[in-house]
């Protein structure tokens, strides 16, 4: 076990040392200015170039690329051009939202796609098959942004169940801030959700026709404890991996519905960074989903290992 960690610790590593190398290229060959954006298109060009020596816009490129690279490791993100506050601060406040809501996303994602697809692959070719396969592609053709605003119209402005957007922060209680997140989460897990149910049914169907499965039925064993037991942990497999792809598409997808719903999280921190060309906080905030993707993804193959034993045994 201990070199099956290794060997995934020493990927986990390479590829973030990757994605930082990629990141920050990147933005460099973007147009554009900072010193120049923050100071205004009429702006003398001593007073611009006095402004980019203080944000050490003049340095060579490898020289700011190990700068940052030690800030990463210490903590010390440097201050947003733009909001002239530490990095660190603006990305942690705003990571209070993003996190619950990718979260909160996560978890109607996975209990709606196990129950369809499971029931689904129950009744496979009848009637309630179709009919969950038929919505589920329904719910995949469907746009995040577009169910967001359907969803503000419904609960929001006929219903007034809910605000139409904003948050009022965890200092007004847990059930309120759910409540304010409530909306955004299930836009971000409509389309994910349809997804890995048909990822669901599918991986059940083939362990189904498994003979252990008929000798389980065999034996007596009822057919609800047939597929909630012994099924489904040997279909995971396929469902984790897609898990942990969705997972970090909906971290990157509250760019757009964070906006939507005018919440002020990560995503649209990004948004406002890089309509201020305040690179400082884009390429900090884009390293972090970029990390959190890769951790995602650590985690989903020790899961493999912890699921499925051969798995481990053979990697090693």
């Amino acid at each position: 076990m201990s070199l099956f960690l290794f060997k995934r610790l020493a990927t986990l590593i390479g590829t973030l040392i990757g994605a930082s190398v990629i990141v920050f290229l990147v933005l460099e060959i973007l147009p554009g200015n900072a010193a120049q954006m923050l100071m205004g298109p009429d702006a003398a060009p001593e007073a611009v170039a006095a402004l980019a020596t203080k944000l050490g816009l003049d340095q060579p490129a490898w020289t700011r690329y190990w700068h940052w690279i030690g800030g990463l490791l210490t903590g010390n993100l440097g201050d947003s051009y733009a909001y002239s506050s530490p990095v660190l601060d603006l990305i942690l406040e705003r990571l209070a939202l993003t996190v619950p809501l990718a979260m909160m996303a996560m978890a109607l994602t996975v209990v709606i796609a196990l129950l369809v697809g499971v029931t689904a692959a129950a009744r496979h070719n009848k009637l309630g098959d179709v009919g969950l396969m038929g919505m589920a592609q329904v719910g995949i053709a469907i746009p995040n942004f577009w169910f967001a605003i359907l969803l503000i119209l419904v609960f929001s402005v006929q219903l007034q169940w809910f605000s139409a957007g904003g948050f009022e922060g965890w200092g007004e209680g847990i059930f309120a801030g759910i409540k304010s997140l409530l909306l955004p989460a299930l836009s971000l897990a409509v389309v994910q959700a349809a997804i890995l149910a048909r990822i669901t049914r599918s991986a059940v169907l083939e362990v189904m026709r498994e003979d252990f499965v008929r000798t389980a039925r065999a034996k007596g064993v009822s057919q609800r404890a047939v597929l909630w037991t012994h099924v489904l942990r040997n279909a995971m497999i396929p469902v984790i991996t897609v898990m942990g792809m969705q997972f970090s598409e909906l971290l990157a997808g509250t760019i757009v519905v964070e906006n939507v719903f005018y919440l002020p999280g990560l995503g649209r921190l990004i948004f406002q960074a890089i309509s201020n060309r305040d690179l400082i906080v884009v390429r900090n905030c884009v390293m972090l989903l970029a990390a959190m993707v890769v951790i995602v993804n650590f985690v989903v193959d020790v899961l493999y290992a912890v699921i499925d034993p051969r798995i481990k045994a053979s990697d090693i």
